[in-house]
């Protein structure tokens, strides 16, 4: 049977999850290695698991996050869709079922706002793994005069946490934001398309979805 485990182990897996960091970093991007992946694979689990959901429904989270981004190693550029395919060759030869394979890549090919809606479960808490990991640590430009607004944004982040409500009826992305380096406008300006996806995410799951900046309720 396909496991978390087995998917960690897989010399394969490793190998695009490190390519395809190296290749966003040489376009520029913050990290998507394995500190991201695992981040996003954990919180998906993790929120299934509290809301309910069936542990191998929330493996399946878990293993569909670890493996959501390896797409770019092919391009930026539609790395959803690319990434679901690569994803089916690798679970295929890890010997998954394929409604487990089906699962997996129909959350993947749906992550990316570009072309992204919460098709099930999976693909829900996926999007909002993603979309709510930002952090100064996924930073890698140390220059901050060469900062662009992503750098600059991410940089901003002090803290950063998102986490359901004491009833279970909100997810809410508390973030501490230094707005000496980044007013608040600039985070809007960038990821407005991602939080309006975590909204559409989180109504799957029956969730409201709240953003708080420095204590001050955004949306």
């Amino acid at each position: 049977m396909l496991t978390i485990e087995s998917v960690k182990q897989s010399r394969e897996v490793h190998t695009y999850i490190a390519w395809a960091d190296e290749m966003l970093g040489s376009l520029g991007y913050t990290e998507h290695s394995f500190a991201h992946v695992t981040k996003v694979a954990h919180f998906a689990r993790k929120l299934l698991l509290d809301l309910g959901y069936p542990e191998r429904t929330a493996e399946l989270a878990w293993i569909a996050g670890y493996l959501h981004d390896i797409g770019n190693v092919v391009n930026r550029y539609n790395h959803a869709q690319s990434g679901a395919l690569m994803a089916f060759r690798v679970l295929d030869h890890l010997g998954a079922e394929p409604d487990e394979i089906s699962a997996v890549i129909s959350a993947i090919g749906n992550h990316d706002e570009g072309t992204a809606f919460p098709v099930t479960e999976i693909a829900a808490a996926l999007i909002l793994g993603d979309k709510t990991d930002v952090r100064r640590s996924r930073v890698r430009n140390r220059d901050a005069s060469t900062f662009d607004i992503h750098d600059r944004v991410n940089y901003a982040v002090e803290e950063s946490s998102a986490e359901l409500s004491e009833d279970h009826k909100s997810l809410i992305l508390n973030l501490k934001l230094d707005t000496k380096i980044s007013p608040v406008i600039d985070y809007f300006e960038i990821f407005l398309d991602r939080m309006t996806l975590c909204r559409k995410a989180a109504d799957h799951l029956g969730l409201s979805f709240h953003l708080t900046i420095n204590g001050q309720a955004q949306l």
